[in-house]
Order: structure tokens, then C-alpha cells, then sequence
């Protein structure tokens, strides 16, 4: 895909998984709260709850008669970042699944992306695997098509893999998928930095292409339980 002059891989990625989001808000199933219920739900006091939307920590807009309203997905995203318990009802309606059939591998080198490729698909005959050679392109399968494990190069052009992990775990419309990072800049602080990002696991290049697999399997088969 052409990338028009003067838009970043930054300013893509944004809008692609952000794609994501806008469809499902104006999906009939998502649900919307007042700051009322959201204070039910949370059991706290209606003030509460709009003290947390005019300080910024939940995300609301206004409605032509000046009353907050919050999407599901965003009252999720506020209760998982502050390790609160996140009531069954919230979910209703919300399409937050993944597809567990499906794997994304998200890497500007089209040898070792293809690679990888043909070896899942032999190792993982029952799963399918989807390519992406930059953010936006990343950014669009996430937001469409919900993989289940996507395998993330920290090395993308215009922009590093540690951005996209966060804006993949900070979306919850979109899933939140298993992440495998993979870079050439084998360290112990970018372990550190990419799991801290959110990646549930960190392999250096070249890759040990059994023991990646082996990992994939595990976490696929974690989330089917």
C-alpha cells in the first residue's frame, strides 16, 4: 500500500486500529453509560464517577444536554488500568473477541516474515496467518480481523514495535491479542522494555524458529482454556 506524502506510519497506525474502535461504537450491540450507572457499577458515589471524567482519567463525551456519557469499551479500559474488578454486564454487547484461528506476523523483512509464515503454517496447520510489512498495515488486520497472537519486530519503519504494543494493549475493542516481540537488539533492557509494553514474550534475532513456534502454541492454546 502507498503512503501518501506528508502522513507518518504514527498517524496510520492511529487510524487503523482506531477504525476499529469507531465501527464498533457505532455498532447497535455496544453499550453506553451514564455517569450514573457507571458509578453503579463501579459502587461508588455519582460524583465519583464524574470526577474521574473532568479530571481525564475516563474517557466521555457530552450530550447536547451537557451530560456525560461513557462507551463499554472505555469504562473497561479505565477498571483493567487501575486493577479494578470489571463487573459481566459491562461487557454486553461489546466485541472484544479474538479470532483464535489467527495469527499475525507484523515484519518489515519479507524473507523472514515469509518464513516464518510457511513454518506456522506447517507447525500450526489449523491456524491461518495473516502478514503486515509496516504499522499501518498492522493496524488495519488488527482493527478488521482480531488475531489472536500477533508476532511484533521492534524495528518497524516509522515507528519502533514498543509503540504499537502499547496502543495494541491499550485498545480493548480490538482484543487484546498475545504479543511475541522479535528484534535484532537482543539485550536485557529491551526485554525489559518490551514486556513492560505488554509483550508476552521476547525473542532475539536471528530467531530460534522451533522454540518461537513452540511459544506461539502455548500461548494459542492458554487462551482457548
Amino acid at each position: 500500500m502507498d503512503i501518501p506524502m506528508g502522513l507518518n506510519y504514527a498517524c496510520f497506525l492511529a487510524c487503523g486500529i482506531g477504525l476499529g474502535k469507531e465501527m464498533g461504537k457505532n455498532d447497535k450491540r455496544v453499550r453506553i453509560f451514564s455517569a450514573l450507572e457507571v458509578a453503579n457499577l463501579c459502587g461508588v458515589v455519582n460524583q465519583t464517577a464524574i470526577n474521574w471524567i473532568k479530571a481525564g482519567y475516563l474517557k466521555a463525551f457530552t450530550t447536547p444536554g451537557g451530560q456525560f456519557r461513557v462507551f463499554a469499551e472505555d469504562l473497561i479500559a479505565f477498571l483493567e488500568d487501575r486493577k479494578m474488578r470489571i463487573p459481566p454486564e459491562i461487557n454486553a454487547g461489546v466485541n472484544d473477541s479474538v479470532d483464535p484461528g489467527l495469527i499475525l506476523i507484523v515484519d518489515d523483512d519479507p524473507d523472514l516474515n515469509t518464513i516464518l509464515k510457511r513454518m506456522l503454517e506447517r507447525k500450526l496447520p489449523d491456524i491461518s496467518v495473516a502478514q503486515a510489512f509496516d504499522g499501518f498495515e498492522a493496524g488495519r488486520i488488527i482493527a478488521e480481523r482480531h488475531p489472536a497472537l500477533v508476532f511484533l519486530d521492534f524495528d518497524l519503519p516509522g515507528i519502533n514495535g514498543k509503540s504499537l504494543c502499547l496502543r495494541i494493549h491499550s485498545d480493548p475493542s480490538i482484543g487484546k491479542p498475545s504479543v511475541i516481540s522479535m528484534t535484532g537488539i537482543d539485550t536485557p533492557d529491551m526485554r525489559e522494555e518490551m514486556l513492560a509494553a505488554g509483550a508476552d514474550d521476547f525473542f532475539g534475532k536471528p530467531l530460534d524458529f522451533e522454540a518461537i513456534i513452540r511459544r506461539a502454541s502455548e500461548l494459542l492454546a492458554s487462551r482457548a482454556r
